[in-house]
């Protein structure tokens, strides 16, 4: 066992560089609230990185990983299994109806890469349309996809044939579509990109143009899905049906996992894989977290916190906020300075936030934060872009 005050020193000293890490070692978590190895507890307004959507240590979930655990951790999809088929049948029930196919995977961007590889054996057109300023992961299909130079630009030339067109301008996709497009991918909140949510009308005409054009349109919900904007998926808002949805982050409670939900044929046998993708343990995670979020009415809870949170902010007119923007509990304050300073200063204060782009501080807490907990979020807020 590493002793905790030398954790610091040896990730340090073996990392791959990849990370860039804040000088905090976080070694426990309960609710909304976290703790370093000193003992000073944070508030924690990023659920690590959106993943958290029931808090930590929830009492549902950890049940649902011991029990699963003592009885089966693994089993790849060459079996049946019964986990397996309980989180297909429980997604199928928050999905719409038409979405009728499933790929289990570890993660939101394996989720892309399936969802790209889904698009292109459902059209065999090899191009994709995507978003400025979106975002979608760090695997080489899903980087493509993503528009932030500094993740592109090292490995140009080795991605898919990608266009990206600026959101909400629906004469731009009409112009970039051609034979050979397969799909355009589009996030309805983008998150790393600075929490932009899309024009309702627009994803409605997207939905509208794609179909006259035979483009599949793929939905990634893999920051937005399971609740976090107000309804169980961001697509919700603007009543379009997707063809292809990319899950990820918060389906598992904590757990590692991805799917690929789409509407239409099964892709053929062998076409793509994952030893671990659907494996018990995270199965049933999935299934309690989707449980919880049903019972405690978590997605509905998530709109009017989120509101409420939104108008207080904008109520305390804070002089270094230019805009505030987002959906449910998925939020971004434009500032009118680089955020990292803020970001510093909230963590001095005992609160934990991301960013989104130079000067945005995105806030993605727990959905099952209390009133309370965003009050003393708001404070912080107040305190340290007036600091």
């Amino acid at each position: 066992m590493i002793h905790v005050q030398n954790v610091q020193e040896i990730e340090s000293r073996y990392t791959s560089g990849a990370y860039s890490k804040r000088p905090l070692t976080i070694i426990r978590g309960d609710g909304c609230t976290l703790w370093d190895d000193e003992g000073n507890a944070y508030l924690d307004a990023t659920s690590g990185q959106g993943v958290a959507l029931l808090g930590y240590s929830h009492p549902a979930v950890i049940q649902a990983i011991n029990t699963q655990a003592a009885q089966l951790m693994t089993c790849p999809e060459i079996f049946y299994n019964d986990q397996r088929a309980t989180l297909y049948s429980t997604l199928a029930t928050i999905l719409p109806s038409e979405i009728n196919h499933f790929f289990l995977c570890n993660s939101g961007t394996e989720a892309i890469e399936g969802a790209l590889k889904v698009a292109r054996l459902l059209t065999n057109r090899p191009e994709i349309i995507a978003i400025k300023r979106g975002f979608h992961g760090r695997t080489m299909g899903a980087l493509s996809l993503t528009w932030n130079k500094k993740y592109r630009e090292p490995f140009s030339g080795w991605g898919i044939d990608v266009e990206h067109v600026t959101l909400n301008d629906l004469a731009a996709v009409q112009a970039a579509i051609t034979d050979q497009t397969a799909a355009v991918v589009i996030e309805v909140v983008q998150g790393e990109g600075g929490v932009y949510p899309a024009d309702m009308t627009y994803l409605q005409e997207l939905r509208a143009l794609c179909d006259a054009s035979g483009v599949l349109l793929v939905v990634d919900e893999i920051q937005t899905g399971f609740g976090r904007t107000g309804a169980w998926f961001a697509f919700e808002h603007a009543g379009i049906l997707p063809d292809i949805i990319a899950l990820g982050k918060g389906i598992g409670g904590g757990m590692p996992m991805g799917a690929v939900a789409w509407r239409g044929e099964p892709i053929a046998r062998g076409t793509h894989g994952s030893t671990f993708g659907g494996n018990p343990l995270a199965c049933a995670a999935a299934i309690a977290t989707i449980h919880t979020l049903r019972d405690e009415n978590l997605p509905s809870l998530a709109k009017e916190k989120g509101t409420w949170l939104m108008s207080e902010l904008n109520r305390r007119q804070l002089p270094n906020v230019r805009e505030i923007r987002g959906m449910g509990l998925m939020i971004g304050l434009e500032l009118r300075e680089r955020v990292t300073p803020i970001l510093q200063r909230l963590q001095e204060i005992g609160v934990l936030a991301l960013p989104a782009g130079l000067n945005v501080l995105r806030l993605l807490p727990p959905l099952t934060i209390s009133y309370d907990e965003l009050h003393r979020l708001a404070n912080a807020i107040e305190e340290a872009t007036h600091a």
